[in-house]
């Protein structure tokens, strides 16, 4: 098991990895980062809005379905946010230099992450 700190430290071990967080999506309030590139306090409270509109229409439609990460392709990054399946409410999130990063690779080491996470 790995302390918050130690998972977004881990985090950006990952190739083109920029900075990394631990967010609650109930307050928008970040419980850890690591890293550098981004306001990671107005990422936090911004991708909040993102985690909670997806609940809102999976909601909508009836779906039962449990969000495994959401990814944002912006033309230079990609961005990954991932609840925590343990900690509802909780999520990580990744940012990554899309000309260094490998997505498959990040997507995993997220969902490693994840799951060594203790609190």
């Amino acid at each position: 098991m790995a302390s918050v700190s130690e998972s977004l430290n881990g985090l950006l071990r990952t190739d083109g990895a920029l900075c990394s967080a631990l967010v609650d999506a109930n307050s928008g309030m970040m419980l850890g980062s690591a890293g550098t590139g981004l306001d990671l306090e107005l990422a936090a409270a911004g991708n909040t809005e993102v985690v909670r509109a997806k609940m809102r229409t999976m909601k909508s439609l009836g779906l039962t379905d449990a969000i495994e990460d959401i990814l944002i392709t912006l033309s230079k990054q990609y961005h990954i946010i991932r609840p925590v399946a343990a900690k509802p409410g909780i999520f990580m999130y990744l940012v990554l230099d899309k000309s260094r990063a490998n997505l498959a690779m990040a997507r995993r080491a997220c969902q490693d992450a994840e799951g060594s996470l203790s609190f």
